[in-house]
């Protein structure tokens, strides 16, 4: 292997016998197509092992995993470096909109009579979506819910993040769109004051398992692997080469109980899967469906009256008992605010690959920048709000014009506490882009939280303007999978909740 200089990305990278001999190996054990043209970036993943087990080289390192003794082991270790463990609770608040409204009650309304229920999240990361589906269920159910047996698994191919998702433990970055009255109902704060522990009685109702999904497809799934009521596969499918992705969701739709659904990521439907699954359009979002059953019988007076749909979705009655109704909210809601950080700094974050091109304008810039956007979010999903913050002020020296950069330093610098420093960040977004919705939204919600409800509301005002000019299902830039419907329905809802005149 044959580098210019030292550090995580290289532009001269010459890959070796070794390393193409290491990277076939790789792609072939976990089916991460997705390096298959990313050397440099599997080079940095696999770099950090050389420096853990002082090893020198792409063939050496490929002789440690080859090895019977060591081998397994650091297969498990590499597995968490190369899968990318990006999760945050209730992400895509559409699909988890589709699975409230529509999915989760058709299914509890057809499972009735045997009162059992059977999901699987698969590529579950550190748990957020599992555990989502629990907190959403309880809800549904309310004081039905020890009558009825439901098994939530939830399975990943990397043994460390299931470790941390067995833990129930997280940042409030990952609890990004949870508002502070759901952060209080559904989790402890953690003794460190940075973390939050998600309540025994939701814990309680995941188990987590390693699985490689390409065991599906070679016939070494364990057998209990079949059966599903609901199977949510979500940003994992990208992962993989076309043709695999293909054989993957025809195993899952397999192991569907007859009217099964499936829900993928956003980048993830085909029409293929048309072939052997029933595609159902929801609003925001597309389900599938196992053939055997027709329509989308509502539930039934009673069931619906046993287990009300969340207060505040679309089409939910107004909530009348509970003081705190759940709602789903864009990403990156407000925080409670934070105690003040740890002094000691992280070591200042690797550069991303180095390029030439000049920023003409905001728009090159913001592409340029990429690379330190992909390393502010992967520290920020690792908890790590220190090395976000300092990742954002890296890539705002060389981009000063990045408006996603100048956003996401927003994100951090609230999520740290840093009140005044977000709304300049934020500003500045605004600044270089005045048609950023989510910076629009995101400051309309700080400023509402800082009791400038005059300004929060003209915030949020000119982001459901500008989201009423998009296509409703269109999704909205650095929205994480939100749509422009779903932002204008949810900057509504907190229009309502600050009429004018009001402070919070």
């Amino acid at each position: 292997m044959t580098r210019a200089a030292p550090g995580p990305f290289t532009a001269t990278l010459l890959p070796d016998a070794d390393f193409l001999a290491l990277k076939a190996e790789i792609v072939a054990r976990t089916g991460h197509h997705y390096y298959q043209d990313k050397d440099e970036l599997l080079w940095e993943r696999v770099r950090r092992r050389l420096h853990a087990t002082g090893l020198v080289g792409a063939g050496a390192y490929l002789a440690r995993l080859r090895d019977m003794a060591q081998g397994e082991a650091e297969w498990a270790a590499l597995e968490a470096e190369i899968t990318i463990g990006e999760t945050f609770f209730f992400r895509y608040a559409e699909q988890f909109a589709a699975l409230g409204e529509t999915i989760l009650p058709a299914l509890l309304e057809r499972a009735r009579p045997r009162s059992r229920l059977r999901i699987w999240s698969a590529g579950c990361a550190s748990g957020a979506e599992p555990y989502s589906v629990a907190i959403l269920l309880r809800r549904l159910l309310g004081e039905a819910l020890p009558d009825w047996r439901l098994s939530i698994l939830g399975t990943d191919l990397n043994e460390a993040v299931l470790e941390t998702a067995r833990q129930a433990r997280f940042s409030r970055w990952a609890l990004r769109t949870l508002s502070p009255e759901e952060l209080q109902r559904d989790f402890i704060p953690a003794a460190d004051g940075r973390h939050w522990l998600l309540r025994p009685q939701h814990r309680a109702m995941v188990r987590f398992e390693k699985h490689n999904l390409l065991s599906l497809l070679d016939g070494t799934s364990p057998l209990q692997f079949t059966d599903y009521d609901l199977i949510l596969c979500r940003n994992v499918l990208i992962y993989f080469h076309p043709e695999v992705v293909l054989r993957i969701v025809r195993a899952l739709s397999e192991r569907l109980h007859e009217g099964g659904w499936l829900l993928l990521g956003h980048a993830e439907p085909n029409p293929d899967f048309a072939e052997f699954l029933e595609v159902v359009n929801l609003p925001g979002t597309v389900a599938y469906r196992r053939r055997g059953e027709t329509g989308l019988a509502p539930p039934s007076a009673a069931t619906a009256a046993a287990r009300p749909l969340p207060a505040g979705w679309p089409g939910s009655p107004p909530a009348v008992t509970n003081p705190a109704p759940w709602m789903p909210v864009a990403p990156t809601s407000a925080f409670p605010p934070g105690p003040a950080q740890p002094a000691a700094a992280p070591p200042r974050p690797a550069a991303p690959p180095s390029t030439a091109a000049a920023q003409e304008d905001s728009g090159a810039a913001r592409q340029s920048g990429a690379g330190w956007l992909d390393q502010v979010r992967a520290q920020a999903d690792r908890g790590d709000l220190l090395a976000a913050s300092q990742a954002c002020a890296a890539g705002l020296r060389e981009w000063p014009l990045d408006a996603a950069l100048h956003y996401y330093e927003g994100l951090v610098q609230r999520a740290l506490g840093q009140r005044a420093a977000a709304e300049r960040a934020f500003r500045r977004a605004l600044y270089l882009r005045n048609d950023f919705v989510m910076a629009h939204y995101q400051l309309g919600l700080l400023l509402l939280d800082e009791g400038e409800a005059a300004a929060g509301r003209r915030a949020l005002a000119v982001a459901s303007r500008i989201a009423h000019a998009m296509p409703p299902d269109e999704t909205v830039e650095e929205g994480d999978g939100m749509t422009a419907r779903a932002l204008r329905e949810t900057a509504r809802l907190h229009l309502d909740t600050h009429p004018a005149g009001t402070a919070r």
